[in-house]
């Protein structure tokens, strides 16, 4: 929920000259504490000593955690809309998520954490924008099924989750990856490999528009 608090301004001291520059500044700094710690752990004054700013100015511009989170998670929509623009096939959506991992690995880890730290809708800041979001997906899967590309006893809801999960194993499955495959799985050698073989996973499951 919005905080109740009432919006401080900082001292004239503490002024910008580049607000902008300073929401990004901050919105950079959360990205790192949030990726380090996940919304539970992070703390707005680590934010502030990382951003190199006053606490009272990220409340200024965010209000409180909450509302610094939800400006991540639009910054992470919009980047979304550029990485996977509308008729870009599954397998390809697959495999520049999967890329991600060298990109954006800030990004990933604090939507990996979002899960391990989830107790419930009501304590989940971006759980109604990131259900819309992730509906065009399963709708797409549903567009698929019903021109025969996907059998009949396949959810596309389930389906969708699996495959994201894929795509995110080489952030939340590294131990695994280094014992089955006895790679690194932090190199983009093989992080690009991966991403390979995700969209062909895609394809051969029949993810790709006839």
């Amino acid at each position: 929920m919005p905080s109740s608090r009432p919006r401080r301004s900082p001292k004239p001291q503490e002024r910008q000259r580049d607000p902008e520059r300073t929401r990004r500044r901050i919105l950079d700094a959360a990205a790192a504490e949030f990726s380090a710690h996940g919304y539970a752990g992070a703390r707005i004054r680590a934010i502030a000593a990382r951003a190199g700013v006053n606490q009272q100015l990220v409340s200024y511009y965010f209000d409180d955690k909450e509302g610094l989170y939800r400006a991540m998670s639009q910054q992470w929509q919009q980047r979304q809309r550029e990485l996977v623009p509308p008729g870009t096939p599954m397998p390809e959506q697959l495999r520049r998520y999967a890329l991600e991992m060298l990109r954006n690995p800030e990004g990933v880890r604090v939507f990996a954490w979002s899960g391990l730290q989830y107790t419930g809708p009501e304590d989940d800041p971006d759980g109604t924008s990131r259900a819309q979001l992730l509906g065009s997906s399963v709708d797409e899967l549903r567009a698929l099924q019903q021109s025969g590309r996907l059998p009949a006893e396949v959810d596309p809801a389930c389906l969708l989750v699996m495959l994201m999960a894929a795509a995110m194993a080489t952030t939340t499955l590294p131990h695994v990856i280094e014992g089955v495959c006895g790679v690194d799985p932090r190199t983009p050698e093989f992080v690009e490999h991966f991403a390979d073989q995700v969209a062909i996973l895609a394809r051969l499951v029949g993810l790709e528009p006839a």
